[in-house]
């Protein structure tokens, strides 16, 4: 009898994992948007491969993704309001909801029990349960003149808390979302004209938002919110002719780096850096073109930086004890966007124009690895799941 009883468990026990090749888990997972067919790949990066794709995800054009604390599930925020729940486990699509008309990102709560999402149109925030993807709370921003405005920025801070701007408006709102049933709104008013992107520093304490309709940052010191909210780099392009801007910075993914954040100028071909101490300038790093990320490898001893149309096609790595550009890679048109394994060994990029990604040494810039994508953009780690603001 003993000796059945046990055979049976060790039959239910091999069902159940499928003879241990399914368990895993989702550390060195990841998923890269593939923005012309509304897709993703699953992938991981132990291996360097691809693991599965998800299909019928919608216009992926400017898309992002956030992580359930636990990694295994991704929120997707599409270009045509979509809202996305994916299984990177086991590549399927969880559910799916068309939550608004132009939604530009979005971010999880610090519980991982809610999901907010920025709207372009109609505007605002709306708030879903990240279990079910139910709509739990509506925010409309509506401004000082009564417009509703386009919503962008939106971050996840410490508090049971979303920070965002509203682009038309020129504001920045927190929602406490500790109450689920009444969101407390705190609102800061004329805070700088047409804030285009928000960031968080990686503590959760500042908040700052470009701004496009002028030069310099708004930051609101989030332990200390009675002070309002201050104008930084207000100087920095002060006499100079703009160029054109070919597409907006982003500033999500910023580096922090040796006391210093390095951020994107708006219309100019340089990388400005900022004491994070004084929030004062403190140099500015002549670079190839137009920047649109400036990532920081994890250690914080580089900053990798791509660049806007019709120069994309180029990687500058600056060093952050000489503040130089130390190598000038070109893997090719369409550099969209980057990604670092946890620990900085790798960074993958995304090659729009030649359907793959990258994989490459960030300390001899070799390339290891190049995995076919269709019109690969984003690519999101899952290590993203523990860290504020991304």
């Amino acid at each position: 009898m003993k000796h059945t009883l046990t055979t049976i468990l060790l039959v239910l026990s091999f069902l159940l994992t499928g003879c241990g090749a399914s368990l895993r888990g989702v550390g060195d997972m990841g998923l890269v948007i593939e923005r012309a067919s509304g897709s993703i790949k699953v992938v991981e990066t132990t291996n360097k491969t691809i693991l599965g794709s998800v299909k019928g995800l919608g216009d992926l054009s400017h898309a992002s993704a956030v992580y359930s604390r636990d990694g295994r599930y991704a929120y997707l925020f599409g270009r045509d309001g979509g809202l996305s729940k994916i299984d990177i486990l086991t590549s399927t699509l969880v559910k799916r909801v068309i939550q608004g008309g132009n939604s530009i990102g979005g971010a999880i709560s610090q519980d991982g029990r809610l999901v907010a999402v920025s709207n372009y149109s109609p505007g605002g925030v709306r708030v879903f349960d990240a279990t079910t993807l139910e709509l739990v709370a509506d925010i409309p921003a509506v401004g000082e003149d009564g417009e509703l405005s386009k919503v962008v920025g939106l971050v996840d801070v410490p508090g049971q808390k979303f920070v965002f701007s509203l682009f038309d408006a020129g504001e920045i709102w927190i929602a406490d979302m500790s109450n689920v049933a009444a969101p407390k709104i705190t609102k800061f008013k004329e805070i700088g004209e047409k804030p285009y992107d928000g960031l968080v520093t990686p503590d959760g304490r500042f908040y700052i938002a470009g701004l496009f309709g002028e030069d310099g940052l708004a930051l609101l010191d989030l332990w200390n919110t009675e002070k309002g909210v201050k104008k930084i780099l207000t100087n920095y392009g002060k006499g100079e002719k703009k160029l054109p801007v070919y597409k907006m910075p982003h500033l999500e993914g910023w580096a922090i780096a040796g006391g210093m954040a390095f951020l994107p100028a708006v219309g100019r071909h340089e990388i400005l850096v900022v004491d994070t101490n004084t929030w004062e300038e403190k140099g500015r790093i002549p670079v190839h073109s137009q920047p649109v990320f400036a990532m920081g490898r994890p250690d914080g001893r580089q900053v990798w930086v791509n660049f806007a149309f019709p120069k994309n096609d180029t990687l500058q790595i600056i060093d952050v004890q000489t503040l130089q550009v130390v190598k000038t890679l070109k893997p090719g048109n369409g550099v969209m966007h980057m990604e670092f394994t946890p620990r900085g060994e790798h960074v993958w990029v995304s090659v729009r124009d030649l359907d793959r990604v990258e994989v490459y040494n960030t300390d001899s810039f070799e390339r290891l690895s190049a995995l076919t994508v269709e019109k690969p953009s984003g690519i999101f780690f899952t290590s993203r799941a523990h860290k504020i603001g991304l």
